[in-house]
């Protein structure tokens, strides 16, 4: 028993050392204090408000306390068909997401200009489980909305980093 206790704790020190931490935690540069975002579709901002929680700001950018804008231009849902089967249904689909996005700092300054992000996941549609993949796809549009927070997210976090030296 005390070695299994040993081993355990000796794992989680060893991941910890590693630089591991949890795929939802976001670690933010001080210049991300007041994130505003400007123009997303209620899935995108729903995405936003998750990945950053209370640093998520929906007010005002022009304000006095205004951090990071992030304006979203363009956005852009699709799917289209790749494959068909012997009836002429659709077997295969191929979702794809993009939008265009720019970055601004406090002084209403670019910090990145405008920018293309494009998503796009393939899956089989099987026509016997209808309603099934109906909920897949919409939890591929999800993990879709995430993927682009997250690259943004990474994205702008790097500019702050390199600005602020």
């Amino acid at each position: 028993m005390r070695i299994q206790q040993v081993l355990i704790a000796m794992f989680w020190l060893g991941l910890s050392a590693c630089g591991y931490h949890l795929r939802d935690e976001v670690n933010l540069p001080s210049g991300m204090k007041n994130v505003y975002l400007d123009g997303a579709s209620m899935p995108l901002l729903n995405q936003f408000k998750k990945n950053l929680g209370d640093t998520l700001v929906k007010a005002d950018p022009t304000a006095p306390h205004a951090g990071i804008t992030i304006r979203i231009f363009s956005e852009q849902s699709n799917q289209r068909v790749l494959s068909l089967s012997a009836r002429g249904r659709s077997n295969e689909l191929e979702l794809y997401y993009r939008f265009e996005y720019e970055v601004i700092r406090p002084d209403g300054s670019l910090l990145a200009e405008r920018q293309n992000l494009e998503i796009k996941r393939e899956y089989f549609n099987n026509q016997q489980d209808i309603i099934a993949k109906a909920n897949e796809e919409t939890v591929i549009r999800s993990e879709m909305y995430q993927q682009a927070v997250r690259s943004v997210l990474d994205r702008t976090r790097v500019l702050l980093t390199n600005y602020s030296k």
